[in-house]
């Protein structure tokens, strides 16, 4: 079933976009309770009308350590207080979209392999070990709680023809 234009428009505006002084900051840590089981599935809500594959709370203007992912078709996670607990010295650079960057890429270095803990939405302790694709996303996704974007972890050159785009760019539901 795809989404309606009118539910990704929604989506999109809720999106904080480059240039939010709320995407540099730093989150807090969170403790589970019902409003964080509430957040996480507005976030689910709005990564799947977005087309995302991650959204992290400071992407909504919530500077609370919390992130959605899925991986493929698998049901979405949510992680709250995730941190990088080991990054394998090999790395690789791939091409990289960010929905707060109106989903356009730019080539990331990125360890290929990580191993990340944190909390599900009641408390228990959750710890992924995880290469290629997923390590990529949840280290995108814990940049954000930490107020970094994919645009600092590019050349210079991928930097200057990213914002040029960015000025082009119209979300779902601009004129």
């Amino acid at each position: 079933m795809g989404i309606d234009e009118k539910t990704k428009a929604a989506a999109w505006q809720q999106i904080r976009q480059f240039g939010d002084p709320v995407l540099r900051e730093e989150s807090r840590q969170v403790k589970p309770n019902a409003e964080l089981h509430r957040l996480a599935e507005r976030m689910i809500r709005i990564m799947f009308a977005a087309d995302g594959v991650g959204l992290a709370a400071p992407q909504i203007g919530i500077l609370q350590k919390i992130i959605v992912f899925r991986f493929g078709k698998d049901e979405p996670q949510v992680l709250l207080n995730p941190e990088i607990t080991w990054r394998s010295e090999e790395s690789a650079t791939q091409a990289e979209g960010c929905l707060s960057l109106a989903n356009l890429a730019v080539d990331v270095p990125r360890a290929v392999s990580v191993r990340v803990k944190g909390q599900d939405l009641d408390g228990n302790e959750q710890e992924y070990e995880l290469e290629g694709l997923q390590a990529r996303i949840l280290q995108h996704e814990i940049d954000h709680l930490n107020g970094i974007m994919i645009n600092s972890r590019t050349s210079r050159e991928q930097r200057k023809d990213l914002m040029a785009r960015l000025r082009q760019v119209k979300l779902p539901g601009e004129e």
